[in-house]
């Protein structure tokens, strides 16, 4: 196997909360021990509810913030300190696509104009070469170089989530952070935009780290996904695997939630009570107070993140305790 381009080893990443003006300060945990591996050409896909912190896994790797322990590697190399030149010229290889298309871009300023910014920020050839760049990178999301001058507020939310793309390869990177980039669109052109990122993806073997709460597309893009609960990973393994076979309880509970043909939807799982709040996070294993398998040795011991067989990890100890009588 190849080495991966990017790499996170372990990161964590907390937050301070206080409740009220004179409160006492807690540590919020929002990413605890996460490691990650993208191979390049690849797309890993990173699912789980809201505030479970896969948006702050996804800045950490891209080097928007620094983590409080751990590594993340790019090539092989450690990520350069942030405002450094090195920083830069790795930042021109990493981009980032955000969910809300409208509050990614300056309504004031011709969406031409935006695609063309990174290449002004980072020097990149003159400025006929960079206007030439713009067109291309129009036709290349499926716009026409009329769109250019348009304003964001004369778009469609599609037209302006390919715009977005455009922006975000125009420096020609080789890794993509795409955070929930279709869950502000319709259906339809969910799909739209879904398949000309996999297009893309192909034709300039992009590696993407894919952002999202609906699996439907994360199956649909991804080659391996890694499910996360309150900071940490549960399961992770090749996405045909993990949506055949779920192993995680609360894997199992999201696949039977997402909708797919021939499945009967009376065999959904529905999970008791709402996830636990970070800065009270429950002794043991965090899902065991909304797991209908949980023992007692679930409420007491954190489960370790390990292969059960092939490529696949998962943290529970009920898993783990059958992967150990079947292997007796």
């Amino acid at each position: 196997m190849s080495p991966p381009l990017v790499e996170a080893s372990a990161i964590s990443r907390s937050y301070a909360m206080r409740s009220g003006m004179f409160g006492r300060s807690t540590a919020v945990h929002a990413v605890d021990g996460v490691s990650l591996a993208i191979a390049k050409g690849e797309t890993l896909g990173l699912v789980g509810e809201s505030g479970s912190g896969k948006s702050t896994t996804g800045r950490i790797v891209l080097g928007l913030e620094p983590p409080d322990r751990g590594e993340v590697r790019f090539q092989g190399k450690p990520m350069a300190a942030p405002g450094t030149t090195a920083w830069r010229a790795q930042r021109a290889r990493m981009q980032m696509i955000f969910q809300d298309p409208l509050g990614a871009l300056d309504r004031r300023l011709p969406v031409g104009t935006q695609i063309r910014e990174p290449l002004d920020i980072h020097g990149v050839g003159t400025p006929a070469e960079r206007e030439e760049r713009v067109r291309e990178l129009l036709r290349a999301v499926e716009l026409t170089p009329a769109h250019g001058t348009r304003y964001p507020g004369a778009l469609s939310g599609g037209q302006r989530q390919r715009i977005v793309l455009a922006r975000a390869l125009a420096t020609k990177p080789d890794f993509l952070v795409c955070d929930e980039p279709v869950s502000a669109l319709d259906v339809s052109i969910q799909a739209q935009v879904v398949n000309l990122l996999a297009d893309l993806q192909a034709q300039l073997s992009l590696t993407l780290l894919f952002i999202s709460h609906d699996l439907r597309v994360v199956r649909q893009i991804s080659n391996v996904v890694a499910v996360m609960y309150l900071g940490r990973i549960v399961e992770i393994g090749s996405a045909d695997d993990l949506f055949a076979r779920p192993e995680h309880p609360y894997t199992q509970a999201l696949v039977s939630a997402s909708p797919a043909p021939g499945r009967r939807s009376a065999g959904r799982i529905v999970l008791s009570g709402d996830p636990p709040n970070p800065a009270a996070r429950p002794q043991g294993c965090a899902f065991h107070p909304r797991c209908p398998r949980a023992v007692a040795r679930c409420a007491s011991e954190v489960p370790i993140l390990a292969a059960v067989g092939g490529n696949r990890q998962v943290a529970c100890h009920l898993v783990m305790g059958a992967a150990t009588r079947d292997a007796a």
